[in-house]
């Protein structure tokens, strides 16, 4: 496939993962309605997949999974999606957040729309973004002392096991049907800096990107530029949501990098660009990449359900003690 296709193919994927987060997300609010109805309406299924918006659970349950040996049947799901995006990370860099995440999938619209509207992104001053980034580190550091280190065994399985914890998906669903004046506000602050600056949140503020950008430092795979058939015409350096260097990199190794392609995709220099193996001149096809995020992804949920780590152990009279409070 030739590298002019990588966008459009991404963006399709992209698309297609916040639809189906959408209807996840219909999906639990029809299952909630069922049992705070008192049972007037049509049931439904609670989809297991809406746990991969639970991070924090899926690091408790990881936590758990290493001293107990098994992985907690409250939100298995949590853990094997946690699991999933880290290997995809692992193995071909940040492609998470660009391919998969739907928070990555808006704030790159919302960008895209302040680029149509103002005909430039903004990009803070070195010496205010470089601490800004360092926000999102700070973060994932606080998160894994707390659940890692200064969280006892038995204080976090008594935690997964408890009620407050069973329903984590359904309070995160009521927060955003009924967020306080606070979260609209924030949220709101959010979406309006994510118009002039590129994938404010993901850069500044979110702990997962964190996570994965330190594991896809690891990873095999990194944009490589030829110095050869590169023409140093910068192209490269301004279409890169993450402001890397690559025009003046050999090969991009920040974490920061999000595998999206943007550069390779737009490079004007045939071969200057692509995404290789490191120590090594074999190329991966966007094609291949892209299979390869989704089909790791996707078969992380499949390994979750031959296993049966997917369901919730949670019965549907327990659900309706909890919801129909």
């Amino acid at each position: 496939m030739p590298n002019r296709f990588m966008q459009p193919l991404r963006i399709a994927i992209q698309w297609s993962f916040l639809v189906f987060c959408l209807y996840l997300g219909y999906r639990l609010f029809r299952f909630v309605l069922f049992f705070q109805s008192g049972g007037t309406i049509d049931s439904t299924s609670r989809p297991p997949g809406i746990e991969a918006f639970l991070p924090i659970s899926g690091l408790l349950g990881i936590k758990d999974w290493a001293v107990s040996g098994t992985i907690n049947p409250v939100h298995p799901a949590a853990v094997v999606t946690l699991l999933a995006a880290i290997v995809v990370s692992l193995l071909l860099k940040r492609a998470f957040c660009s391919w998969i995440c739907p928070i990555g999938t808006l704030s790159e619209l919302l960008w895209k729309g302040g680029f149509s509207l103002l005909r430039r992104n903004l990009r803070p001053p070195r010496w205010l973004d470089i601490p800004l980034r360092g926000v999102k580190y700070l973060l994932l550091a606080f998160f894994l002392y707390s659940i890692l280190v200064a969280m006892p065994a038995g204080q976090v399985q008594a935690f997964i096991l408890s009620d407050y914890h069973k329903v984590a998906d359904v309070r995160l669903l009521e927060f955003f049907r009924h967020p306080s004046m606070t979260a609209t506000a924030i949220i709101g602050l959010l979406f309006i800096l994510s118009v002039p600056v590129k994938n404010a949140f993901c850069r500044f503020l979110c702990p997962y990107g964190a996570l994965l950008g330190l594991v896809s430092r690891l990873s095999p795979v990194k944009v490589t530029r030829d110095r050869e058939a590169c023409v140093g015409c910068g192209v490269c350096n301004q279409v890169c949501p993450s402001y890397l260097p690559v025009m003046s990199s050999d090969r991009v190794s920040s974490a920061e990098c999000i595998g999206c392609w943007r550069c390779i995709s737009l490079c004007r220099a045939d071969k200057a660009l692509g995404m290789k193996l490191t120590r090594s001149k074999v190329i991966v096809s966007g094609l291949l990449f892209a299979i390869l995020v989704v089909g790791i992804f996707w078969g992380g949920s499949m390994v979750g359900r031959v296993t049966g780590n997917w369901q919730t152990g949670i019965t549907p009279a327990e659900y309706g003690r909890l919801l129909g409070k």
